[in-house]
């Protein structure tokens, strides 16, 4: 035993040693200066990674990012272990995030997000891709599932390519910069990626000095999600970010609103005329308030459209009698980090669970009064969360209908669509691949303009809900002009509408003539609709705004046709659950705006048809009371 000690006692000693020798060796080396913005730093502790022998006194991460605690290279990568430039920064990755290289940087702390946010709707594009191929007769149904990284080159793949695939989060964040108006994918950067002023300010300096005068303000990666982060492609499709801020899309020019107020210039150079904001959004709530990162990132399920893989609905924070809730000590660990990042103190407060899938929103609480609030997440306001009025929680009649339907106060709408496939495009760009290529889809746009949404029937075995609808889909594509053929010959013509939630919410409702005596509501399109009382009978009488289309002879802007059951066959709606009023839906509906011609909506007539419905008051009709004749 003594001959073992003495062999590693005189080992140690002959390896101090010569690590003495080679420090004074190479005295030279570890005396080497680094220039940064002028001044040279002396390395006085290669214990620490090298990174920030160069970037000394970087400042700006968040508190949970701090390099202090996790180094820089559980982000950026590279080799922390030597001091020479190149060989520092061999493998290192400038923009860590995208989904392409996240399982070496942000999937390593967090591993079951990644897993999530790879299933999301918003990286895979499902539904995108399977109502394209729907519409294009490449698929039978628009519920199947795909994943926009594996679609090809057929028709429908092409015209997703050309036109569609910029917004999906596997799309690379390739250049430094905060996310804009104009930012589209960069996976986790979509979201968690801030730049502060002097950030900005830094990084202006560091590309105009041709990147010599390196930052000290990092960019924040952090769960301070803003508007802007949703903007970039929620601004497209169902425009669900303009119209929460109150903006339609318009196809003016910039000469055409010269000194008129009312209208703003997006990044993208589109215009936007104002309409109106939704309530939350005059409240100055985020997404975020709502939609949380349980939400957002996905539950790790595979959907093929929102409404499946949204869970949050309006009746969870503006319940009937109670809410659904939960306690601190029961937090999941995600939310259980959410409420410790953003410093909240309710631990001994229920917080309000979502009834789908009991994910809990944690800048909710309820006090000891029973009363409930939500805590702002872009001011810390507080705001008292009102239950439902006694009209929504008790009103039979419209007990199928949804919060939606009533408290949209109008949605975007554009008809009127043109695809056409250039094949001499020479400089086609494929929004997939990035890269450009020869032929192209392109797509003319005739009219956008707003209204109150229509209304269609969500109808599945157990249940039928009346949601708002818009003209998702009214377009023609030339297919033979893809295939080689002459422009004209080979055209489809499609009428779709879409089941919607329009982000126009106001606390007010829609009047009753404008669901039971509104053209465009029921489907017909903008017009005159009118009832029309003749020798004791009455006749309801449609006048469309727009011409007949000569493709199907509907309005231009219609879902179906005045009082006539559409042909058998017609697809006519995005989703396989989702279709406009029958005829015989449209005439009690027209039966009660028939009522309204003379009854106000608050009259004790109409109120009481709200608890007992129309057919007990049908039996005790005046004489003065003339019913619509439907031959």
């Amino acid at each position: 035993m003594k001959i073992k000690h003495i062999r590693i006692a005189g080992f140690t000693i002959v390896f101090a040693m010569l690590i003495v020798l080679f420090i004074l060796n190479n005295k030279n080396y570890f005396q080497k200066s680094f220039v940064e913005e002028g001044k040279y730093i002396k390395i006085e502790n290669i214990g620490k990674e090298s990174c920030q022998n160069c970037h000394v006194g970087t400042k700006g991460d968040s508190d949970y990012h701090n390099p202090e605690l996790i180094g820089c290279i559980s982000c950026h990568l590279g080799n922390p272990n030597t001091l020479d430039k190149d060989d520092s920064h061999k493998g290192m990755v400038l923009i860590p995030g995208n989904l392409a290289d996240a399982k070496d940087t942000c999937g390593k702390c967090h591993p079951n997000e990644l897993a999530r946010i790879e299933n999301s709707l918003m990286t895979t594009n499902s539904g995108l891709v399977a109502v394209d191929k729907y519409i294009f007769g490449e698929a039978d149904s628009p519920d199947k599932h795909y994943h926009i990284k594996d679609i090809k080159n057929s028709a429908a793949d092409k015209h997703i390519r050309d036109l569609c695939a910029n917004c999906h989060l596997g799309a690379e964040k390739t250049e430094f910069g905060e996310i804009t108006q104009m930012s589209r994918g960069g996976g986790c950067n979509a979201c968690h990626l801030n730049y502060s002023d002097e950030a900005k300010k830094d990084l202006q300096k560091y590309l105009s000095s041709n990147k010599k005068v390196l930052p000290k303000f990092h960019p924040a990666t952090n769960i301070f999600v803003k508007n802007e982060h949703c903007y970039g492609c929620h601004s497209r499709s169902s425009r669900i970010s303009t119209n929460y801020e109150g903006w339609q899309e318009t196809v003016l020019d910039e000469k055409d609103i010269v000194q008129k107020k009312g209208y703003k210039i997006s990044e993208d150079k589109r215009i936007y005329k104002y309409i109106g904001e939704d309530l939350h959004h005059n409240k100055g709530l985020l997404c975020i308030d709502c939609h949380s990162s349980h939400e957002v990132m996905g539950d790790g399920k595979k959907y093929a459209h929102a409404e499946q893989a949204v869970k949050l609905q309006c009746s969870d924070c503006h319940f009937k009698d109670k809410p659904t809730t939960t306690t601190y000590s029961k937090l999941d660990a995600e939310s259980l980090l959410v409420f410790l990042h953003r410093d909240y103190k309710h631990t001994d407060k229920q917080m309000i669970t979502v009834k789908k899938d009991k994910h809990p929103l944690v800048n909710t609480y309820v006090d000891d009064a029973g009363k409930a609030f939500l805590i702002g997440k872009k001011d810390g306001k507080i705001h008292e969360l009102k239950p439902q009025s006694e009209i929504c929680s008790r009103d039979n009649a419209h007990k199928n209908v949804s919060c939606a339907t009533c408290h949209s106060s109008w949605t975007s709408r554009c008809i009127g669509c043109h695809n056409e496939f250039d094949k001499d495009e020479p400089r086609a760009f494929d929004l997939l691949d990035k890269k450009y290529g020869k032929g192209q889809w392109r797509e003319h746009v005739a009219e956008f303009s707003s209204s109150p949404p229509a209304m269609g029937v969500r109808e599945s075995k157990n249940k039928r809900l009346i949601e708002p609808a818009i003209p998702g889909m009214i377009l023609t594509i030339d297919k033979g002009s893809f295939a080689g053929k002459e422009i004209g010959k080979d055209v489809s013509f499609h009428r779709l509408y879409a089941a919607n939630s329009p982000h126009t919410t106001t606390k007010s409702v829609r009047d009753c003539k404008s669901c039971h005596a509104n053209s465009a509501t029921l489907g017909y399109g903008n017009g005159k609709l009118e009832y029309d009382v003749k020798n004791g009978k009455g006749k309801w009488k449609f006048t469309p705004e727009y011409a007949n289309n000569p493709n199907d002879n509907l309005p231009e802007d219609a879902w179906i046709p005045f009082l006539t059951a559409p042909k058998k066959g017609v697809i006519n709606s995005t989703r396989l659950d989702f279709r406009p009023f029958t005829v015989n839906e449209q005439k009690q509906l027209l039966l009660v705006g028939a009522c309204l011609q003379c009854h106000k909506d608050d009259s004790k007539v109409m109120k009481q048809s709200l608890v007992d419905g129309l057919k007990p008051l049908l039996n005790k009709l005046s004489k003065s009371c003339i019913l619509p004749s439907w031959n």
